[in-house]
């Protein structure tokens, strides 16, 4: 895990100014939290919590552990329940994370590890389900549909758009492993570049 963060670490010139100013605002939410202290919550959402939600929620843990940035609690809903999609639990395996569910049939829940201690529980919810912080948090929505469908969360702090190409328009195809992966990878790429800018 370490090999595939420094190597995407090496990729931060890759991301567009323009871009770079809408992380810097989420950089902005964590550093604020980090000097009072405070919990750090991050609540990832797009439509149907099926995959590019549940990829920014597990960059954010993997950059958090990566640069030391503590008190941080990683979130994922949409505004529909599905399941966590095959093709992403794929490419997070390709990545070295290992993965097992509780092989349920229509929303499976997975634990995702890394590192031999760090692990993190996924499936598919609504943005205000049980387990979603209530209050206190930064909405980051990674889907334009989310962005356009949701316009307000209730007990968010602040909302950001990150939005993302969504990787099931390669389904099917013989680019759909390497879409997949390339969407993790950017987001992975993007996350980490938000805790780099963090100051202990």
């Amino acid at each position: 895990m370490n090999n595939f963060l420094e190597k995407i670490e090496r990729n931060f010139d890759t991301i567009s100014f323009e871009r770079k100013k809408v992380l810097q605002s989420l950089a902005e939410f964590i550093q604020k939290k980090q000097n009072l202290e405070e919990d750090i919550n991050l609540l990832y959402v797009c439509t149907h919590n099926s995959r590019r939600s549940h990829f920014g929620q597990i960059a954010a843990l993997i950059s958090s552990v990566y640069y030391g940035v503590e008190k941080v609690h990683v979130f994922s809903g949409g505004t529909e329940v599905t399941g966590f999609h095959p093709n992403a639990i794929k490419a997070l395996k390709k990545i070295s994370f290992e993965i097992t569910s509780d092989n349920g049939i229509e929303n499976p829940i997975y634990r995702i590890d890394f590192g031999g201690v760090q692990s993190i529980w996924c499936f598919s919810k609504v943005y205000n389900h049980e387990q979603n912080p209530k209050s206190n948090f930064v909405a980051i929505m990674t889907c334009s549909d989310a962005e356009t469908n949701c316009p307000f969360i209730p007990g968010e702090e602040l909302r950001i758009a990150t939005t993302y190409a969504d990787p099931k328009i390669a389904d099917g195809t013989s680019k759909q492993d390497q879409t997949y992966s390339d969407r993790f990878t950017q987001i992975a790429t993007e996350t980490l570049y938000v805790f780099s800018l963090i100051k202990k």
